[in-house]
């Protein structure tokens, strides 16, 4: 079976496509990938749907490598707001 594994940094995006025997898992896919080595990340998916290791894969799947959050989005979120207010209560001339 074949399937693609897909990696995305801020500046580019690499991509793998491999023969797999049926039934293999995520785990196998990632051994036998060269991208998944130079990738720190912190999860895989399937089609933007996280998947654990042992995910067995299906011909034609997607497997995306996520990368960590840089900002944790409720703090990011939190201080948009905050800004806003700032703004808001600011005088004008």
């Amino acid at each position: 079976m074949k399937i693609t594994i897909l990696a995305a940094w801020p500046d580019k995006i690499a991509q793998c496509v491999l023969a797999l025997p049926e039934g293999s898992t995520v785990a196998d896919a990632l051994a036998a990938c060269p991208i998944a080595e130079d990738f720190p990340h912190a999860g895989q998916a399937i089609f933007g749907r996280r998947v654990s290791l042992s995910c067995v894969l299906r011909e034609g799947d997607r497997l995306e490598l996520l990368r960590a959050l840089q900002v944790d989005p409720k703090k990011a979120r939190r201080e948009r707001a905050e800004a806003a207010r700032a703004l808001e209560k600011k005088p004008r001339n």
